[in-house]
C-alpha cells in the first residue's frame, strides 16, 4: 500500500513540475501567456492530489489538520484553474492575459507545493 501511495505522490510532483515548468519557460523565455500543457499540469496534480485525500490506511487522530490542508490546496488548485481559464479564453479572443493573473499562475503554484511540503 505504502508503495502505491508513493507512486501517486510521485505522480503528483510531476504534475506540479509540469504546470510550473510551462508556468515559467513562459515566464523567463516565452510571450507571458497560458498553454495547454499548463492545464494538464493542473488535471495531473489535481486528480493526483485528490487521490492523496483518500485515507490510505493512516490512522488520523483528532484534531489533525489533515482536511484543512486538503482544503486550502483544493481552494489554490481552484483558483490557479480559473486564472489559467479566464487568461485562456482572453488569449482566444485575441487579447492578452493581464500581467497579475499571469504571475499570480506561478505564485499560487508555488504556494500549493510549499502547503504540500511543509504543511504535516
Amino acid at each position: 500500500m505504502e508503495t502505491l501511495r508513493a507512486v501517486v505522490v510521485f505522480v503528483h510532483l510531476l504534475g506540479f513540475a509540469v504546470l510550473f515548468g510551462a508556468w515559467a519557460a513562459q515566464a523567463f523565455g516565452g510571450k507571458k501567456q497560458f498553454t495547454q500543457l499548463m492545464n494538464v499540469g493542473l488535471a495531473i496534480a489535481g486528480v493526483a492530489g485528490l487521490a492523496l485525500a483518500a485515507p490510505w490506511g493512516i490512522e488520523w487522530t483528532p484534531g489533525m489538520s489533515f482536511y484543512l490542508k486538503i482544503t486550502v490546496k483544493l481552494v489554490v488548485l481552484i483558483i490557479i484553474g480559473g486564472l489559467i481559464g479566464m487568461g485562456m479564453a482572453r488569449q482566444k479572443r485575441g487579447g492578452t492575459v493581464p500581467s497579475g493573473a499571469f504571475w499570480a499562475v506561478g505564485v499560487l503554484a508555488l504556494l500549493n507545493a510549499a502547503l504540500g511540503f511543509f504543511w504535516h
